[in-house]
């Protein structure tokens, strides 16, 4: 969003209105509508279905509490731009001048009326919740699920207090709605545009759960969050990968913790590095460095004699084979290590690097993540002390509950209204830029 949208700098976030009743709210000239319908054909029939299926029930208009969650729309559609939802104002619009023609309408009108309403719900939920580019989810459970219209509605419908449950809803959660509040205060002022960094990181925070127990690695800042219930429970630093291997945005799901681990050397790590370094000192070499050569990347792997390699074919590429390094102070793992499913088979996992986390800036890796304190993470995930169940490598230890892990990229922060920007290392911030430019045009 490169500039505000018409009339944004008049716009205020207005108090919550009382709750009326339809029957006792005093009379008022209705708002005009707006000239053009915003609401898409698609959206408009599966709504008036939805009413059909139940005999025209109405929610919005139900009780009190339903008629002020309707009225606190209003302010929430005004912004809805920030949120993903295109012609926010005018879906704005258009449940302000449903709302004005509440006190004289007729039982048919009032059914219209909720159906503005609806739709305007239904469109701006579906863009809360509308997948993320780039981020991928490496635990199928937590991906975005296609909303239907009447999803959508049945959780309104159903909600023990729907004003508080649209107020909740449009929250997100905590780090969300404290940039998108900045995003909105740009626009308030004359001429006023939104800083397009804030634009790309509410697309990127969106993806955050609102509760629960999670961990947020942000790669821009080099550090992770351990959450509970969107309150801030602890934190380090730690070290993602450099520009040129990236370590990628991704959804997934840590269930277990493993001592003694062994380190995977990347195949093109032992090509470039370990296997000349075999063909010029010999096979010594990888005993002094604690490797192994094993037979395959399974759990139930077992070691191959090193001279049985053609170290020559591996260190030209034309072989590939398993190098791993076994467990103790020099593994490149540490004393730990956190897996979670993806594609690009990252993890979380403690380095004997120490160094490295005095530095202002820490992309080093090849895209794993390494930690600051391996075992105070450890012991929030389990629970207990972080003690390995023997010295045998590759120990797993399941997490009581396994816990969400959402690797992201936040380069601009809120707090109490102020924003800092942290360093765009990756150049999201200006690739998304670019992307939306090319779309307006």
């Amino acid at each position: 969003m490169a500039a505000a949208p018409a009339g944004a700098a008049d716009l205020a976030v207005p108090a919550t209105v009382p709750a009326e009743s339809p029957m006792a709210a005093p009379a008022a000239a209705p708002a005009p509508a707006p000239a053009v319908d915003p609401v898409p054909a698609g959206t408009a029939i599966a709504v008036a279905a939805y009413y059909k299926a139940r005999q025209d029930q109405p929610i919005w208009l139900r009780n009190a509490n339903n008629i002020e969650a309707a009225r606190s729309l209003v302010p929430i559609l005004k912004r809805g731009e920030l949120d993903g939802l295109a012609n926010a104002p005018a879906h704005a619009a258009a449940v302000e001048a449903a709302l004005a023609r509440l006190p004289a309408a007729t039982p048919a009108a009032a059914l219209e009326i909720e159906k503005t309403i609806s739709a305007a719900w239904v469109l701006y939920f579906q863009a809360l919740k509308a997948p993320v580019p780039g981020i991928a989810f490496g635990d199928p459970n937590l991906a975005p699920r296609p909303l239907t219209p009447e999803r959508v509605l049945l959780q309104v419908d159903h909600a023990a207090s729907a004003l508080s449950y649209v107020q909740t809803a449009a929250r997100v959660n905590p780090i969300y709605a404290q940039l998108r509040d900045a995003a909105w205060s740009q626009l308030q002022v004359p001429g006023g545009v939104v800083d397009g960094r804030l634009v790309a990181n509410l697309a990127r925070a969106r993806m955050l759960p609102q509760s629960g127990r999670y961990v947020i690695v942000d790669n821009a800042t080099q550090r992770l969050f351990m959450y509970q219930d969107g309150q801030l429970q602890d934190s380090m630093k730690v070290v993602v990968g450099k520009r040129a291997t990236p370590t990628p945005l991704v959804v997934s799901t840590i269930s277990y913790a493993t001592f003694n681990p062994y380190w995977n050397i990347p195949t093109d790590v032992v090509r470039r590095t370990v296997a000349p370094a075999v063909v010029k000192k010999g096979v010594a070499h990888l005993k002094a460095s604690n490797f192994e050569v094993a037979s395959d990347w399974t759990d139930q792997a077992t070691t191959v004699a090193p001279d049985t390699v053609d170290w020559k074919a591996v260190a030209a590429g034309t072989q590939e084979i398993r190098i791993r390094q076994l467990p103790g102070k020099k593994n490149m793992m540490g004393a730990m290590k956190f897996n979670f499913p993806n594609a690009d088979g990252i993890y979380l996992h403690d380095s004997p690097l120490r160094d490295l986390f005095t530095k202002p800036q820490r992309n080093f890796s090849l895209g794993c993540i390494r930690l600051e304190d391996a075992p105070r993470l450890a012991q929030w995930l389990l629970g207990r002390e972080p003690v390995p169940p023997s010295a045998d490598p590759e120990q797993h230890v399941k997490l009581p509950k396994s816990v969400p892990v959402y690797v992201t990229y936040l380069t601009a922060h809120a707090e109490n209204g102020q924003v800092t920007f942290a360093q765009d290392v990756y150049g999201l911030d200006a690739a998304q830029s670019a992307s939306r430019l090319a779309a307006a045009n």
